[in-house]
């Protein structure tokens, strides 16, 4: 069920039985050998898919996040925090208008989540309306997977390599990358960040079977599905 392929006479029909509603978060930034587009290609997955199976109003994702620290990438594009805000703030107020009231963020950027603190200052303002943040990939079936596999996995490395966002004809890697240092990491601008990182993979080999991988996809869309059915916090009366 994508806005995209809804008119707003659907929209205000759906209006009428429900109020919830799906947009994905994502970001676009160096990934390593897989798609800059990484974290927005797969938020938007998982939310269309989610969406289609609880027939649910999936907004287009947001394809620019927070990634200061990879800057010294080619390719990355980053929005400052107060622009993100300002610019999460806006779509909130228009949701809200529209008279959605249920308002599920699925997220695919760990560098996004900032945003919350914009998120509750709109929800003191708007105490009808409920917001959740969903870190898809963090999520506790999904992690519970990626750990039964291997605990060296992070950012750009195989538990983010899914057959969407690989580049054709790209050859990965057949090493396994010792993990980072994120308390390093972290004091680091960004021309010392690559220079830390190399190719960008965070940690742990670059690819594993796709069967391992459908495994871990299908416990995120599972995931998903319930939360949007089971997450929500009743308004609170006085």
């Amino acid at each position: 069920m994508l806005i995209k392929d809804m008119n707003w006479f659907q929209v205000e029909d759906y209006l009428k039985h429900d109020d919830r509603v799906i947009m994905p978060m994502g970001s676009t930034e160096q990934h390593a050998y897989l798609s800059l587009c990484t974290d927005f290609i797969l938020s938007s997955r998982i939310a269309e898919e989610a969406g289609t199976r609880m027939n649910i109003p999936v907004y287009p994702g947001l394809p620019f996040g927070m990634a200061s620290y990879f800057t010294g990438f080619p390719g990355t594009v980053n929005i400052r925090p107060d622009t993100y805000g300002a610019l999460i703030t806006d779509i909130l107020d228009s949701l809200h208008e529209s008279g959605f009231r249920r308002i599920f963020l699925v997220n695919g950027h760990g560098g996004n989540s900032p945003v919350q603190t914009f998120i509750g200052n709109w929800l003191n303002q708007h105490e009808d309306a409920r917001v959740v943040i969903h870190n898809w990939w963090a999520s506790p079936e999904v992690m519970k997977r990626v750990r039964a596999i291997s605990s060296n996995a992070s950012h750009a490395s195989w538990m983010e390599n899914f057959p969407w966002n690989r580049i054709p004809g790209i050859s990965m890697p057949q090493e396994e990358k010792p993990g980072i240092n994120p308390a390093k990491l972290g004091q680091l601008p960004a021309s010392a960040v690559r220079a830390y990182i190399g190719d960008g993979n965070y940690g742990g080999e670059y690819q594993r079977p796709d069967e391992e991988m459908m495994d871990i996809w299908s416990a995120g869309v599972e995931e998903t599905c319930h939360l949007l059915e089971n997450v929500w916090v009743a308004p609170m009366h006085n």
